[in-house]
């Protein structure tokens, strides 16, 4: 019975059923009219509101909390969105004057014989969603920026082989190698950068690609397996 009258509410093109029909459509997404005299200043108030509950917890609680899991004394650390995710054994440098999203996560090999090491530089931006896998050492160095859903994958996770997976076991100590982004380079939006790379001094990582292998300093790398796509200037 309820599933009739449902398909007839729906369907059916009498106008009693599109009355009943516009009805349930409006009782289902009431709106409010949006005055601007009323909601001007409760826009400004929330604002406000959120921007200071956003600097008391950034400055009071995440920050220092944050410091206490690294290996360094950071000047002018600034984080935003709340706290980096720190997963397994990692020991964690930052540098000075940094800025890290904390809607981030920096992990680290779990059955690595030594732990694993996450070094950033001084003036470095670690953007909204990154995440960075460190299998032995991951180096970012001073004034690097890491753009929205930046993927450093240091370690893989699982064994190539097949078997080994099976069974559950993680990878092997060789696939997981360093990664080293040199001062002033710059990794685009989803960009991959894989174990073993160095990406050279100054370079750029274009949005989206996948760095399987060593770039040169000054050039602009694209593509998936990533390729040098076109040469820059020396930088100052």
């Amino acid at each position: 019975m309820q599933q009739t009258i449902t398909q007839w509410v729906k369907y059916d093109e009498s106008l009693f059923a599109k009355l009943c029909r516009q009805a349930f459509y409006t009782l289902r997404n009431p709106s409010v009219p949006a005055i601007g005299a009323v909601f001007k200043p409760l826009l400004v108030m929330h604002r406000s509101v959120v921007g200071l509950m956003g600097f008391i917890s950034r400055v009071f609680y995440y920050t220092p909390m944050f410091k206490t899991q690294l290996c360094s004394k950071p000047k002018g650390l600034y984080l935003y969105s709340g706290m980096p995710q720190i997963l397994g054994k990692l020991d964690i440098k930052v540098g000075d004057n940094t800025r890290i999203s904390g809607i981030s996560t920096f992990c680290g090999r779990s059955v690595a014989s030594q732990t694993p090491q996450l070094r950033i530089g001084n003036n470095v931006d670690i953007g909204w969603q990154n995440s960075i896998s460190v299998g032995t050492i991951v180096d970012i160095r001073d004034n690097v920026r890491l753009a929205g859903k930046v993927f450093l994958a240091g370690f893989p996770g699982h064994p190539i082989d097949a078997a080994d997976r099976r069974r559950g076991l993680p990878e092997t100590d060789q696939q997981a190698k360093d990664i080293i982004l040199e001062d002033d380079v710059w990794v685009g939006t989803g960009a991959t950068i894989l174990a073993g790379v160095r990406v050279g001094r100054a370079s750029i990582v274009a949005a989206g690609a996948v760095v399987t292998k060593d770039v040169p300093e000054n050039c602009i790398v694209a593509g998936n397996p990533a390729k040098v796509v076109k040469q820059l200037g020396e930088q100052s």
